[in-house]
C-alpha cells in the first residue's frame, strides 16, 4: 500500500478549508484517510491560522515512507 500526504478538500463554497491527511494513494482525494495530520485554510486573516500541522505525526508517515504531494510540499517549505 502507498501512502501519500495530500489535500482533502472541506468548507463550503468559496471558503475552502483543506486537511492534510494521510491515505492510500488509490483513494479519491476526499474519501477515507489514515490520519489526520493538519489543516490549512487559505482565506484565514491571521497569517498564523493559515497552516496548522502536527509534526510528530507528520515526521512518522515520512518516515515510514509516505511522500507528499507537490502542493503539500510547498506548504511544507512555508512552515
Amino acid at each position: 500500500m502507498a501512502v501519500k500526504i495530500r489535500l482533502s478538500r472541506h468548507g463550503s463554497k468559496k471558503l475552502p478549508l483543506y486537511f492534510i491527511v494521510a491515505t492510500d494513494s488509490a483513494s479519491c482525494r476526499d474519501g477515507a484517510f489514515l490520519e489526520k495530520l493538519g489543516q490549512y485554510r487559505p482565506k484565514a486573516e491571521k497569517p498564523s491560522d493559515k497552516l496548522t500541522i502536527n509534526r510528530d505525526a507528520l515526521l512518522v508517515w515520512m518516515s515510514r515512507g509516505a511522500q507528499p504531494t507537490r502542493t503539500v510540499g510547498q506548504l511544507l517549505k512555508i512552515k
